[in-house]
């Protein structure tokens, strides 16, 4: 491997950067019901709803402790509904709500214009390459992640 790398920091000013500029782009297109962070929450439940807070937590990177908080604000905002298992009551998944629901559309032409931002002047092939090399960064911090014992 090459002695000096930028890829964590370069990652890390690009998700500053990016929620910035997202939280901005929310407010021109006048979307004051949920912020940047929520809108994650709500895009992974547009794709698939009804699901529990374990796979939320998962799809979303987030931690649960930090979605637990998340969602408690999602909930007062009639964005989101805790639905309780009658089977087994520490079984929960969470669903969309109406209101919410009705919010795809603006988010979708939101996500859009940041993705025209974020690929200004790429290739379809630099594009994919790109994607495909952060997949595999995704992939090895998920690996180890997932079997880290404690060092």
């Amino acid at each position: 491997m090459i002695e000096k790398t930028d890829g964590g920091i370069l990652i890390t000013r690009i998700k500053q950067l990016q929620g910035r500029i997202f939280e901005k782009l929310l407010a021109a297109h006048g979307i004051s019901e949920f912020n940047g962070a929520q809108g994650r929450i709500l895009f992974v439940l547009w794709e698939k709803d009804g699901i529990p807070i374990s796979e939320l937590a998962k799809k979303t990177g987030l931690a649960k402790t930090t979605l637990t908080s998340m969602l408690d604000r999602m909930e007062q905002r009639d964005l989101i509904e805790r639905v309780y298992s009658s089977a087994d009551r520490r079984t929960v998944k969470i669903r969309l709500t109406k209101k919410a629901a009705g919010l795809q559309e603006h988010y979708n032409q939101v996500s859009d214009e940041m993705n025209q931002i974020f690929y200004r002047g790429f290739s379809d092939e630099e594009i994919r390459l790109l994607e495909a090399g952060l997949r595999k960064v995704l992939a090895n911090l998920t690996q180890k992640e997932d079997h880290t014992d404690g060092d």
